[in-house]
């Protein structure tokens, strides 16, 4: 057992030495949560209570007070009372505030239930009803009608609050390109409370909020976007990706062999304009004047079949009569349909496609 620590000079002697006296008390009210004597200190003339350490799991700082009494006189020490009580360190709940005032914005969930105070200053008498129908069907319409109503100091208290959350102080105010004054999205309020207040109807902003006139946000219904703002509709080019190389011109190619390969492309079954008209003129020049005989030839003939001799002058003379008529012009046609050059004496023939190919007698 500890030493008594006596706190209080005045305590009687035979009070401050009951301390096994208090300690068996506690004993028997709890065996195993009594700890180390702290300390006595006088009630009264008669009484003084002994501390105790309090050892119970969940009470740390508390302390066991024993109040012991002994009448003027006597040498007779009994037990008054005992208690667990918290010391300077315990943990303790905070000071109790009463429900009403504890309750705060917010608390109100569905189902509960919340009457304003009696005598509330933010409410005030409403229309009272006079008897009279027409006047009392037509109270309801201009905001009577109801028993209480807002009263000046329940209107201002509303005002600083909404205010204070939205209002032209905020760091969203004044970051906004306009105010809520100016917006399409603001709803007035009715009433007295209609010439600095409003409900927000934008879903992006401080929708279904009651903000004040001098409010803004990044919402506004004139806010417009910043040109050159988004993506664009095609990826950047990235010219490091590719390899850039410099391609000289060709120059015309116009040496001999160029024409060259220029004939070779034409196929052998065409046409090439002036062959036949070529091929007509050297003729022409071999045959004597006055008999002159076109001979159309394709491409893979070389010149008019060769005929057999004949040892017969007349025949000859009456084959080469007959072929050639005097003072008649024939245009001479190649396969492609074209005409050929005239030729002198005034005498022209044309083989058609299907005549036979003259022989020695014609030339």
């Amino acid at each position: 057992m500890s030493a008594v620590s006596v706190s209080d000079t005045e305590v009687r002697t035979i009070l401050a030495g009951a301390v096994d006296l208090a300690r068996s008390a506690l004993v028997d009210l709890e065996p195993t949560g009594v700890g180390a004597h702290l300390g006595v200190r006088a009630e009264d003339e008669c009484s003084a209570t002994h501390r105790f350490e309090a050892t119970l799991p969940g009470y740390h700082g508390w302390q066991w007070a024993v109040v012991v009494a002994a009448a003027p006189g006597t040498d007779r020490v009994t037990v008054s009372e005992s208690a667990l009580l918290p010391g300077p360190d315990a943990l303790i709940a905070p000071e109790f505030v009463p429900w009403e005032q504890r309750i705060r914005p917010g608390d109100l969930a569905p189902g509960d239930l919340l009457a304003p105070p009696a005598d509330d200053p933010r409410l005030a008498p409403g229309y009272t009803a006079t008897g009279d129908p027409e006047v009392d069907e037509t109270a309801p319409e201009v905001g009577l009608g109801r028993k209480q109503v807002l009263s000046r100091e329940g209107r201002a208290d509303a005002a600083e609050r909404w205010y204070a959350e939205y209002g032209p102080d905020t760091e969203m105010a004044k970051a906004a390109p306009g105010s809520c004054e100016s917006c399409g999205f603001f709803v007035p309020l009715a009433g007295a409370l209609r010439a600095c207040f409003g409900v927000c109807a934008n879903a992006m902003g401080a929708d279904g909020h009651v903000v004040h006139m001098g409010y803004g946000c990044g919402a506004h219904s004139d806010t417009r976007l910043p040109t050159g703002a988004g993506s664009p509709i095609y990826q950047a080019y990235d010219d490091a990706a590719i390899e850039v190389v410099a391609v000289p011109p060709k120059s015309p190619e116009t040496g001999p062999g160029s024409e060259a390969a220029a004939e070779a492309d034409v196929a052998p079954d065409a046409v090439v304009p002036g062959q036949a008209t070529a091929g007509t003129e050297s003729a022409d020049s071999a045959n004597e004047p006055g008999e002159v005989t076109a001979a159309v030839a394709g491409p893979a003939e070389a010149g008019p079949a060769a005929a057999p001799e004949t040892s017969d002058p007349a025949a000859e003379r009456e084959s080469g009569t007959g072929d050639a008529e005097p003072e008649t012009e024939t245009a001479a046609t190649n396969r492609t349909g074209a005409p050929t050059a005239g030729t002198e004496g005034g005498e022209q023939t044309a083989s058609e496609p299907g005549d036979p190919a003259p022989g020695p007698a014609d030339s």
